[in-house]
């Protein structure tokens, strides 16, 4: 394995030669939609360190800025599949956070499916000070449906953790509704509760409700702020972050999908052509 290394100037985060050549080849793959085998790259990222290394190098070599992230393995059930025991984050552009209701072209993914998430903004820069109460009084939150996207073959539910890591936790997209401030549920217990049901071409495929996502997303939101602080990094103002899946996640195919909430959350719309 080479040991030469590259740093990225912002952070001081430094990559072997192998962990670079792993985010060329993501971007790559990002580029053309051709896939990339796992086998062929887990020695590149072996442990938690390199592969969040590796994620922020794929991250910096696409177009645009970071408009927020995404949280993944909210649940027990997905942290199982990935052998983790905790959530797992990637970074999304800010061109892939759509209003509602969004068109997309499924030639222009891999291998992507979809998710029924509750999408929050940061009024203003999030900290590891905050309480859940703080978070509920700095953000706005919309329905959303997110679309994970994987630039390997073959990727759910087999792909590994740190393949998953290095993949911008598999980011594609996310769809998101109307915005109210998050405090309008009253109590943070209050957003344990919301349900959400997730429809395609009118048919009712699922339902689930947010106390799926740790119990409560805003928690999801906590662990976020938290591990990017680990990491020199800060959640800032406008950026927004989908807080994980009420349900196992169907393929995204060609279609009208829609999800609509309770609690005064509304629909959101996405159609697939």
């Amino acid at each position: 394995m080479t040991q030469n290394t590259t740093t990225l100037k912002e952070n001081q985060t430094t990559l072997t030669g192998n962990q670079q050549a792993f985010a060329n080849a993501l971007t790559t793959a990002f580029n053309t939609r051709l896939p990339l085998n796992e086998d062929e790259w887990t020695d590149y990222a072996p442990d938690e360190n390199a592969a969040y290394n590796v994620q922020e190098a794929f991250t910096r070599l696409k177009k645009g800025e970071v408009g927020g992230y995404k949280v993944s393995l909210t649940s027990k059930e997905t942290q199982d599949m990935f052998d983790s025991d905790e959530p797992l984050y990637g970074a999304e552009m800010r061109d892939r956070f759509l209003k509602a209701p969004a068109n997309v072209n499924l030639k222009d993914l891999m291998e992507p499916l979809v998710e029924v998430e509750m999408c929050f903004r940061a009024k203003e820069d999030l900290t590891p000070d905050d309480t859940l109460e703080d978070l509920m009084n700095k953000t706005t939150v919309a329905p959303a449906l997110e679309v994970p996207d994987s630039r390997f073959k073959d990727w759910f539910p087999s792909l590994s953790k740190y393949m998953v890591m290095s993949d911008g936790a598999v980011s594609g997209l996310v769809v998101y509704g109307d915005e109210f401030d998050t405090n309008k549920f009253g109590t943070v217990d209050a957003l344990e509760n919301v349900s959400a049901t997730l429809y395609h071409d009118g048919e009712n495929l699922k339902s689930g409700k947010s106390s799926e996502v740790l119990g409560n997303p805003l928690k999801s939101l906590q662990w976020l702020v938290n591990k990017l602080d680990s990491q020199g990094k800060r959640l800032l103002k406008d950026q927004r972050v989908s807080s994980g899946t009420f349900v196992l996640p169907p393929s995204l195919t060609k279609g009208e999908w829609h999800a609509t909430f309770d609690n005064g959350l509304g629909t959101v719309n996405l159609n697939v052509k």
